[in-house]
């Protein structure tokens, strides 16, 4: 869904129609995706329409990143200390 919504705002049943899952199924995972703040939508008429917010994903890749960093630098000194235990 995310992936689809990268390219452009699309309706709950376009976003649908390629999965292999129920109508239910897929506005349960746009729910938590839109609760999350990475997803909003908008209502027109019976169609509603979701739209990614880049912004928000945006916080998420700088939090995946820091994290990435703290484990390297945990795994690093890691090999370190196994490489020294090993010389001894």
């Amino acid at each position: 869904m995310i992936d689809r919504l990268s390219r452009g705002s699309a309706s709950v049943s376009d976003l649908a129609a390629p999965l292999e899952m129920s109508l239910p199924a897929v506005v349960q995972h746009l729910n938590v995706l839109t609760a999350s703040g990475i997803v909003s939508t908008k209502k027109i008429g019976r169609v509603r329409t979701c739209m990614l917010e880049p912004q928000v994903l945006s916080l998420a890749q700088q939090w995946i990143a820091d994290r990435r960093l703290l484990w390297d630098k945990r795994l690093d000194r890691l090999g370190e200390f196994l490489a020294e235990d090993q010389t001894d």
